[in-house]
């Protein structure tokens, strides 16, 4: 049986301990359903460091995470539809839902109580090999080279998600909190749509990014913004933020929170920061309809995608680095 290189995680850790380890494994073969990628690129998300770090429970070990994976399709089973040997296409976190509960139904199926998602429930990208659903793999915009569209497999999705739940009117005022890689992809889809859009974060870099993206302003997370916000979306994993980010919302505003883990956030003051009709919301993976409509997006209006490639052979040093912070934009780990 052919194997190939990949890392896994088997005892979830501090990303001090190197949790993250390499290995060889079987080739996977195509299932019923399923294309074979010949990896490409796979870009990292900090997703991938809550699986290593444990703030996700593991869901299998050991595991190959990694789920924004731009392939060549090199192996087709059986009742494939829609792709063909030598097709790049992509897979992202959502790898499958029952279609029969009554989220499914109605459209919802990012809520699937039986959903599962590439690189926690099955293996991913971080391997020279993997296997994914054809069902919820994606065909991929044209103009963007393999390390330039994989971040938008899922930090481009879940963020354009964020966008939609924060309900934004046309022309609006929207407040992102964090700048990182979802959130300088969501700030030029609300520019390229009439919106004025507000960063605050941190880093003086993701600032001078921010502003040189569109931004109409960019400072500290509690510096006083230009005007009331008609929506917001926390990129930031740190829950002290979403009080800050309710307060700066006018009337009937929406914050949406974009991550799948979150610091506790502090209580909150109920007349300052909901009364008014404010609305704090979460964000829970994506449905495929989201991830087709963002790609659309991406095609018409070609995004300035921020990566920092890594080899293949460095993974383990890429997720150090997204930890300690010292990712310029979206690590992408390359073959």
């Amino acid at each position: 049986m052919p194997t190939m290189a990949a890392w896994e995680i088997a005892a979830p850790g501090p990303i001090a301990s190197r949790p993250l380890r390499r290995a060889d494994r079987p080739v996977p073969v195509p299932a019923r359903g399923e294309i074979l990628l010949r990896v490409r690129a796979c870009a990292v998300c900090r997703t991938d460091l809550h699986i290593a770090e444990g703030d996700l429970e593991p869901h299998r070990s050991p595991i190959v995470p990694g789920h924004q994976i731009v392939g060549e399709v090199a192996g087709v089973g059986s009742d494939v539809d829609g792709f063909a040997l030598g097709d790049r296409a992509g897979m992202a976190w959502l790898r499958s839902t029952c279609g029969q509960c009554r989220y499914c139904r109605r459209g919802s199926e990012n809520l699937c109580w039986d959903s599962r998602y590439t690189g926690w429930d099955a293996d991913g990208g971080y391997a020279q090999y993997a296997a994914a659903p054809a069902a919820y793999a994606y065909q991929l915009p044209e103009g963007y080279p393999d390390d330039q569209v994989a971040p938008l497999l899922c930090a481009g999705i879940i963020g354009y998600r964020a966008l939609k739940r924060c309900d934004l009117p046309d022309g609006g005022a929207l407040g992102i909190y964090g700048f990182g890689a979802s959130a300088h992809l969501t700030l030029q889809i609300a520019v390229a749509q009439g919106a004025r859009v507000h960063v605050r974060t941190r880093s003086a870099a993701a600032q001078r990014l921010a502003l040189e993206l569109g931004a109409a302003s960019a400072g500290e997370p509690d510096e006083p913004l230009p005007e009331a916000l008609d929506a917001g979306i926390v990129f930031a994993p740190a829950g002290p933020v979403v009080p800050v980010a309710l307060a700066a919302l006018g009337r009937g505003g929406v914050l949406s929170v974009a991550g799948v883990h979150l610091s506790d956030i502090p209580s909150l003051n109920y007349e300052r920061q909901l009364f008014g009709e404010r609305d704090l919301r979460s964000v829970t993976a994506n449905t495929r309809e989201d991830g087709r409509e963002f790609l659309a997006l991406a095609a018409r209006h070609r995004l300035a995608v921020a990566v920092q490639p890594y080899p293949f052979g460095e993974a383990d040093q890429a997720l150090a680095d997204l930890a300690g912070g010292r990712v310029d934009g979206v690590a992408v780990l390359t073959q």
